[in-house]
């Protein structure tokens, strides 16, 4: 399997910024995490982002949505591949993971998805 981001440090920032309003303070600490954090979901123009309160915030907020969304996607379409596995349609096994390739831009989700899919070559 791949190696897993670390996304404890930034979910932890995102859950005291975004739910808790805690204040944003956009240490070099901070800013590399959300830099990391950025490039690992695909968010371009973070450089840019880092600069300001209102643009860090909105960083965290898209890159908090894609990583919930990708994992929330993967997480059910895997559900549906081993329920059409299980059933014998491996056709619709295989287009569950085609269609989260169709839309995923985290690259780590994205993986997932085509090891998955390519565990699933040999099979009729």
């Amino acid at each position: 399997m791949s190696d897993t981001p670390n996304w404890h440090p930034f979910r932890a920032l995102a859950r005291q910024t975004l739910r808790e309003g805690a204040p944003l303070v956009l240490t070099d600490e901070v800013r590399a995490l959300l830099l990391r954090t950025a490039r690992e979901v695909a968010l371009a123009d973070a450089d840019a982002a880092v600069r300001t309160d209102t643009g860090a915030l909105a960083l965290i907020r898209e890159a908090a949505r894609r990583i919930t969304d990708g994992s929330n996607r993967l997480t059910d379409a895997i559900h549906r591949m081993h329920r059409h596995r299980n059933a014998g349609d491996f056709d619709s096994a295989r287009q569950e993971m085609r269609d989260v390739l169709a839309v995923e831009v985290v690259p780590y989700y994205r993986l997932l998805a085509q090891e998955q899919l390519d565990d699933m070559a040999d099979d009729p």
